[in-house]
Parts: C-alpha cells; structure tokens; sequence
C-alpha cells in the first residue's frame, strides 16, 4: 500500500502544472483589475483604506496588485510576485474585512480570504510549466518531490 501511495505522490508532483497555472493567471487578471480599479478611482481604496488606519499603504496596495497581478499572469519571479501581495491580503482579511465578518453583502472577506490562500499556493507549489520562470529557469523552481 505504501508503494502506491509513493507512487501517487511522485505522479501528483510531476503533473501538477495546469492547476498551477490556471490558478497563476486567473489570480494575476483578477489582481491586475482591481489594481486598475484602485488606480482610477482612488476614492474606493480611500474608503476601504481608512477603516482599517493605514491610508499611507494605498499607494503600496496600488502598485502590489498592477505590478504583482502583471508579474502573476506571465509567471516571471512568481514566488515573489506572489510574496509582495501578501501583506496586502492579510491586511485585507485581518484589518478590514473581519469586521464585516461572514455572510455579509459583499461577500469581501470570504473573498479576500479565496485569494490569500491562493497566494500562499503559488508560493509553495510554484509557477508551472507554462511561465517565464520555467523558460528562463527549468526545472529549479519547482519543489522536488516529497518522498
């Protein structure tokens, strides 16, 4: 029984790319879009900032979502991109969707929540095959099997 599994986790390592990458660029679109809605109407993230007290991290949440939504969907330094967005989404979750708390009209933290965890995927499984990082960089960046 112990072969097959070892078996099943050495296959489940070698193919886990298109789950990776699906993931990889639907969470770069999704955060390139709402780096752009943050980037036109500033009065949104103004709202959403304040009631958390940390207005003088509008500007980091901005750039984080364009830049790291952008570096997400090509797959070019994902961990990192995936790194920088992090202290956003936890200040999202923690700081300001908490106190909306679940089942709330706008589904927010339920949502920001989907996303953090995401995130933390890409971080530890890496970017798939079908990114710059695997062009430029084989086989190195994905983790070696657990057994």
């Amino acid at each position: 029984m112990e072969g097959r599994y070892r078996t099943l986790l050495r296959w489940q390592w070698t193919h886990n790319t298109a789950p990776t990458d699906i993931i990889r660029i639907f969470l770069g679109v999704a955060l390139l879009i709402r780096g752009f809605l943050f980037l036109a109407e500033p009065s949104r993230l103004a709202t959403i900032v304040d009631q958390s007290g940390l207005a003088w991290f509008a500007h980091y949440i901005t750039w984080a979502h364009l830049i790291g939504g952008a570096l997400l969907i090509i797959g070019l330094f994902t961990r990192i991109a995936a790194l920088i967005q992090l202290p956003v989404l936890l200040g999202a979750v923690a700081l300001v969707h908490l106190r909306e708390g679940l089942f709330a009209p706008s589904q927010a933290l339920e949502l920001s929540t989907l996303v953090l965890f995401l995130l933390m995927v890409i971080l530890v499984f890496g970017p798939g095959r079908f990114s710059f990082d695997y062009f430029f960089w084989g086989q190195r960046i994905e983790p070696a099997p657990p057994l």
